[in-house]
């Protein structure tokens, strides 16, 4: 008979399983999670019924004038509204590429000479791929 005590094991923890679900975790939020572009400038864009446009390339340029007229080129704010500011903000965005497209997203109520004023200063300095945003007439107003 042996009466000597035993002595007790230390405890053995495997973190394999909680490392495994972990990562499942992870790799189920990076997965479903969805990143939507939204635009922190309130524009309402006027109505089309052409059919969708995919969504652009990321290398387009993007400028908005909102419906007092004010420029914003890829949601930077131009200073003011004249025609040398408002090209060297598309020169800058361009970065010495003359093939990228000009979107243009106007507001319906904008006033006319402000969307003529970004076609001009594009085509001044040899953007000439311009397209224009709108929403399709039954689609949700933003």
């Amino acid at each position: 008979m042996n009466l000597r005590p035993r002595k007790p094991r230390d405890p053995d923890i495997n973190l394999t399983p909680l490392v495994d679900a972990v990562f499942l975790l992870l790799i189920f939020f990076m997965v479903s999670t969805t990143f939507q572009r939204e635009s922190q400038l309130q524009v309402e864009l006027p109505e089309a019924s052409s059919e969708a446009v995919p969504e652009g390339a990321p290398e387009d340029i993007e400028v908005t004038v909102d419906r007092e007229g004010r420029f914003y080129v890829n949601q930077r704010e131009v200073i003011n509204r004249d025609v040398n500011t408002l090209k060297r903000a598309l020169e800058n965005a361009a970065k010495g590429r003359r093939d990228r497209p000009v979107l243009i997203n106007a507001d319906a109520n904008t006033p006319h000479q402000a969307v003529i004023t970004v076609m001009d200063a594009a085509s001044q300095i040899g953007l000439v791929h311009i397209a224009f945003a709108a929403r399709q007439p039954n689609a949700p107003r933003e």
